[in-house]
């Protein structure tokens, strides 16, 4: 095991980079998407939402590698990600047929959910501009050779797009070990789009070779058993009742297997309704286990996001070389916070955060 090695901000032009699909989120409100006559339009992204947060809740400099198409859509989406402070240089612009056969944005139609009705997603995503990158269409050495970053946030979602999105991934994670960038990969195991790329055990096959250049490795306990192969012990057969002992034991496994992993966390989410969940996280560093606060009984209004809002801030506590102990607690406090609000991407400062972690009740603040 060898400790997390993270450049200096003084060495690099970027904190945080994030590679993936950025879509556009079309939310109901608390209607049904079935049956609704209006939508609210957010952006949003797995790996995305990190590089957001970065710059608009942790202050940091942040940059997203995607692509989009040349239209109003992609417009709109760039309209979204300037709002957000996330630097756009590295962006891949597509053009247009006019139909959006060849390219479009990505669109989601996601409900909140709400007591006993659980959140819905309904992708419409296919021949999007993001999941027809390749290798060799980003500059990674420039990236990561010339500019420099300093923390490298990709994940299981924009791997499973298409063959193409994991080699790029791929690609990309290679080039950024060999300058010594921190790659962080959030595992975000989603079965409908592992469909069309060999179910589990493709998701396996790719995450595993990925896996190999990881130092951070994000994800629940259903992420780490479908996409790693690894099985936790204590779990029942709907993971919701992961035991702390169970984790460690996996993640030893996992370690063995990919003795590269500097960092493994997942967070621990007990939904009893839609508005209700116990939430928490866990944290595997240097052969320890780190807990955060419990949070049970948590008010949802909206959970979509707060995995993401989780790795931001155990980013956060790493960048800032604030130790094992704080980054759990940041990230679980951030993600918290985020399914405070609507949308995917994080609405909170980090003061806000920082008084969660305290235990501090939801008082007027003024």
């Amino acid at each position: 095991m060898s400790e997390l090695i993270i450049k200096s901000a003084a060495e690099t032009k970027w904190d945080c980079v994030s590679f993936g699909e950025v879509m556009l989120r079309f939310d109901p409100g608390f209607g049904r998407v079935r049956n609704t006559r209006t939508f609210q339009v957010w952006e949003g992204g797995g790996e995305y939402n990190v590089a957001r947060a970065m710059r608009k809740c942790w202050g940091k400099r942040a940059a997203v590698v995607t692509a989009l198409p040349k239209n109003d859509l992609g417009w709109l989406v760039e309209d979204f990600i300037m709002q957000g402070g996330v630097d756009m240089s590295h962006v891949i612009w597509r053009d247009f047929d006019g139909l959006g056969r060849n390219t479009r944005v990505g669109l989601n139609f996601t409900e909140k959910g709400f007591g006993p009705r659980p959140a819905l997603g309904c992708s419409d995503r296919g021949h999007s501009a993001a999941s027809q990158i390749r290798p060799g269409e980003v500059n990674w050495e420039k990236l990561f050779g010339e500019e420099g970053v300093r923390w490298f946030q990709t994940g299981g979602i924009f791997a499973a797009l298409a063959s193409n999105t994991a080699e790029a991934v791929l690609e990309a994670v290679e080039v950024a070990q060999k300058y010594g960038t921190v790659v962080a990969y959030d595992l975000n195991y989603r079965a409908s789009l592992w469909k069309s790329q060999g179910g589990k055990e493709g998701a396996q096959k790719i995450n595993r070779e990925i896996a190999k250049y990881v130092d951070v490795m994000i994800g629940n306990e259903e992420d780490f058993t479908a996409c790693l192969g690894f099985e936790v012990e204590g779990a029942d057969e709907h993971l919701t009742n992961i035991e702390t002992e169970g984790f460690k034991k996996m993640i030893e496994t996992a370690v063995k297997a990919f003795p590269n992993f500097k960092v493994a966390a997942t967070t621990l989410r007990n939904a009893k309704t839609a508005s209700i969940n116990d939430w928490s996280a866990i944290v595997w560093y240097d052969g320890k286990i780190y807990e955060s606060m419990k949070r049970d009984n948590l008010e949802i209004y909206d959970r979509v996001g707060g995995g993401d809002g989780f790795a931001s801030g155990l980013a956060y506590g790493f960048l800032e070389n604030k130790g094992p102990q704080a980054a759990v607690e940041y990230g679980a406090a951030h993600g918290a916070l985020a399914m405070s609000t609507p949308g995917d991407t994080s609405m909170v400062r980090v003061e806000e955060v920082e008084a969660a972690m305290k235990g501090k009740g939801a008082r007027v603040i003024r």
